[in-house]
């Protein structure tokens, strides 16, 4: 008869195994990252035609603007919500115990790498901005973006959090799986 996997309900090598592991949080965000960066493609390459399409003149598509950046930034947070999901999932499958907590670290390396690159961006910035030569519009008023990029802000973070702690949890229930089946 087999020796059951479990002693009330928690797999044995839990306490030696179990936490955070730094390898499956690091692929899991290599993951969230190859996802993000291909669905935005994807998404580029179909929805730029068609808003380019939708408008005859260039009054029409100023006069949509808002509109239009509200459906461009529900459509990123859907995109990334599924890329940090795929990073959680990678990340809670590879790591035999705590899938949200894979999913956490996923997270917590993506945020710590976009401070660092936006650090990066600040400090070199001026010095390779390439963009400053081409004769591009500006936004006329800079300082009426503050409580919008603050709650785009919040809202990124809250969402891509949960959903790489929820890619985690579901990437773990394959583990949960085998130990019942070991178990019966």
């Amino acid at each position: 008869m087999a020796e059951k996997n479990s002693e009330n309900g928690r797999p044995h090598g839990r306490e030696k195994f179990g936490g955070f592991n730094w390898g499956a949080a690091f692929f899991g965000w290599l993951v969230a990252t190859a996802v993000s960066v291909l669905l935005l493609a994807l998404v580029s390459a179909i929805g730029g035609p068609i808003a380019g399409s939708s408008f005859r003149t260039g009054q029409q598509a100023a006069s949509s603007a808002g509109t239009i950046g509200i459906i461009a930034g529900i459509v990123f947070l859907l995109v990334l919500a599924l890329a940090y999901y795929a990073g959680g999932y990678v990340a809670g499958r590879m790591s035999r115990f705590d899938g949200g907590r894979q999913g956490l670290g996923v997270w917590i390396i993506g945020l710590v790498i976009t401070i660092l690159l936006a650090i990066v961006g600040a400090i070199l910035g001026s010095q390779f901005n390439v963009l400053s030569q081409l004769s591009l519009p500006t936004v006329p008023n800079a300082g009426s973006l503050g409580i919008g990029a603050l709650v785009t802000l919040v809202l990124v973070l809250v969402v891509t959090v949960l959903a790489a702690m929820g890619g985690g949890k579901a990437g773990r229930r394959y583990h949960r799986k085998v130990d019942r089946a070991i178990d019966a």
